[in-house]
């Protein structure tokens, strides 16, 4: 099937990204874990200063999900800074449907990003994947992905909000 394109998002794609952000989730069993809503999306990736970018894989018409979607895939991916290397491109969430998987389209997708990342003038590429999704990171170590978890032992943290506002509280 070579009926796709990969595009940069629009914000007339808040629906099918969240859509498919809730599908990721279910597919690592986290689907209680979204609170993001489509205005949040829209918000925060459409703006003056959008905190976040986006790619869409779609699909030409007659090949629509059941439910009439033709957006099946999206990459969301943010630039940061790293005091070692300089300048990466963070890939937040990749996900392609289930049924249009194994037409490169998700190839496509991580081309298109490598792509913007060499442009950008970035030095690497940065992701996270779960221990259990080895399909992904067969995926990715094919491509030439390094798993720094094994390789430099790094470990991953989070604060969520209620302990950032306490933090930020104190006196």
């Amino acid at each position: 099937m070579a009926n796709y394109r990969i595009r940069p998002a629009t914000p007339d794609d808040c629906a099918d990204i969240l859509r498919l952000i809730k599908e990721l989730a279910k597919y690592e069993e986290m689907e209680d874990q979204v609170i993001l809503t489509e205005k949040d999306l829209l918000e925060d990736g459409f703006g003056e200063h959008p905190f976040y970018h986006c790619l869409v894989a779609e699909v030409a018409k007659e090949l629509q999900t059941s439910e009439g979607s033709t957006v099946v895939g999206f990459a969301m991916y943010y630039f940061t800074y790293d005091p070692w290397i300089g300048k990466l491109l963070y890939l937040e969430d990749f996900f392609v449907m289930q049924e249009f998987r194994g037409y490169g389209m998700g190839s496509e997708i991580l081309k298109r990003l490598s792509q913007v990342a060499v442009r950008s003038r970035c030095n690497s590429m940065h992701f996270l994947v779960a221990e259990w999704n080895k399909p992904s990171i067969e995926f990715y170590t094919k491509r030439g992905a390094s798993d720094l978890s094994t390789e430099e032992g790094w470990r991953l943290f989070k604060i969520d909000k209620n302990y950032l506002v306490k933090m930020a509280s104190e006196e």
